[in-house]
């Protein structure tokens, strides 16, 4: 069967509106090549952009959420946060016109405050220049953790308590939603991890309540079009019930 068959063939069956992927791999892939844990990191920005390229132009998803950086992942060596920080700001340097070309629509979820300011700068300039567009949505969680998330929607309740804004009675799922980094994404549908681990580390804790999971065992540089399709033909033979099944 043609690579085109296999698309076709996938479109034929039910697509997850919302993938989130959590892209992890990138150092033990240089290490066991005996190469530099940064060109880990340069590959997978490499895998990064093959995916954006294939969901976008496909159409396999509406929504994209790529874990670029876990606020955990401050703790790592300075010099390497420093290396993929870096590789984002060149990414978004060389890409943006053809990004915005091709109808994606940046935007970043995350602490950006933590972020280096010429960083900031290039996405500021990418999330206004992308916009309007809707071919794909492409959100990047950078110095991002669900539980921060989760945080930053207690404390606009209690700042809403307290003007007066916000009554204990109203309080349900749509408002704490509606308060979160994260207000108007929807619920994640599948999320992928790559390189075998079966964790999902502070992701989209919230948005992926009914998410279906697909572990790959490949690192996240070898990460492919062939094994995304993989991903969505196990998403596509699944029973989605949301806790509305029997028993």
């Amino acid at each position: 069967m043609s690579w085109s068959d296999v698309l076709e063939q996938l479109k034929d069956g039910p697509l997850p509106h919302h993938v989130g992927v959590v892209m992890d791999g990138n150092g033990r892939w240089a290490e066991q090549r005996g190469l530099p844990r940064g060109e880990g990191h340069r590959r997978g920005a490499e895998a990064a952009e093959r995916l954006i390229r294939l969901a976008g132009g496909e159409k396999l998803c509406a929504h994209l959420t790529l874990f670029a950086l876990s606020t955990e992942n401050w703790d790592r060596p300075p010099s390497e946060v420093e290396l993929l920080l870096g590789l984002l700001e060149e990414f978004i340097s060389r890409k943006l016109e053809e990004l915005a070309d091709a109808g994606v629509r940046l935007d970043v979820i995350g602490q950006q405050d933590r972020l280096p300011l010429r960083l900031r700068s290039a996405l500021s300039k990418a999330e206004q220049r992308t916009q309007d567009n809707d071919t794909l949505h492409l959100h990047v969680a950078l110095s991002f953790g669900g539980r921060w998330a989760v945080t930053e929607a207690v404390r606009g309740a209690v700042r809403a308590a307290r003007a007066g804004e916000l009554r204990e009675e109203q309080v349900d799922e749509h408002v704490v939603h509606g308060l979160m980094p994260t207000a108007g994404i929807p619920d994640v549908d599948l999320l992928i991890r790559t390189a075998g681990e079966q964790r999902i580390s502070n992701f989209l804790l919230w948005e992926s309540a009914y998410a279906e999971f697909y572990f790959a065992p490949v690192p996240w540089p070898d990460f492919d079009g062939a094994e995304f399709v993989k991903a969505l033909e196990t998403y596509q033979g699944r029973q989605r019930s949301f806790g509305k099944g029997s028993l």
